[in-house]
């Protein structure tokens, strides 16, 4: 059974045994994400670097942050998921910036 924060208990739990708040009672938890549910860190850190890619450092560490951020909201319940897709997407695109930028440059030093 989940806890309003995400944890797992036993089902006969009446307080989590993590954070100590009321479990939900059996056979009520939907697998909704409450509307309260604190964002990701590392989600909006990933869009962020996404969007800036900071000289394609940030493209790697929006990919990094972002395929972290969906483990963690997983586990968690947290809301996030779609900020930490979009990082995975923008920072894939980076590197797929970098890469060509890269082998174009290396072409065209051996002229």
């Amino acid at each position: 059974m989940l806890c309003t924060a995400g944890h797992n208990n036993t089902d006969n739990a009446q307080f989590c045994s993590s954070c100590g708040v009321n479990t939900f009672q059996p056979g009520t938890s939907t697998g909704v994400v409450s509307a309260n549910a604190a964002t990701n860190g590392l989600a909006i850190a990933s869009l962020v670097l996404g969007i800036v890619w900071v000289f394609y450092i940030g493209s790697i560490l929006a990919l990094i942050f972002g395929l972290v951020a969906h483990k963690q909201i997983k586990v968690t319940g947290q809301s996030g998921k779609g900020m930490a897709t979009a990082g995975i997407v923008l920072g894939s695109i980076g590197i797929t910036v970098l890469i060509l930028s890269v082998v174009i440059a290396s072409g065209n030093t051996y002229n």
